[in-house]
């Protein structure tokens, strides 16, 4: 299976973090699957390190540190911003996080799992999301 994680869960898997629970290091430890990371995530890392002096971690590091352990880089592309269209548009859905919108429609566009422990994405009743 291919999965993408959240950047959360990638952050508490890099640093073994209690947080990330058995579930997901199961998915991400099994060798059947394929485990991917998004150029979304290391933008959104890097704006939060550029505005807050807490955010030690560059968009540099983060990268170097996914490379290190074999998660896949997936960059944007056209249908992944065509596929923001095709996300549920429920009215009573409060999620204005454009990386987290952008994170699910490449993987509706890609096929792939969306990890998260993003209770918002429950809203979306989109069958390529686990959340944890």
């Amino acid at each position: 299976m291919k999965y993408l994680l959240d950047t959360h869960i990638i952050l508490w898997a890099l640093i073994d973090d209690p947080r990330l629970n058995k579930e997901s290091k199961n998915i991400i430890m099994d060798k059947n699957n394929t485990i991917y990371y998004s150029t979304v995530s290391s933008w959104e890392i890097e704006i939060k390190h550029l505005k807050r002096e807490d955010f030690k971690l560059s968009a540099e590091q983060f990268n170097f540190l996914c490379d290190q352990n074999y998660l896949l880089n997936i960059s944007i592309q056209n249908k992944h911003i065509e596929q923001l269209e095709k996300i549920n548009k429920n009215e009573n859905i409060k999620h204005n996080d454009p990386f987290d919108k952008m994170l699910l429609a490449q993987a509706k566009a890609e096929n792939m799992i969306f990890i998260t422990h993003d209770n918002k994405f429950k809203a979306y009743n989109e069958k390529n999301v686990i959340v944890v």
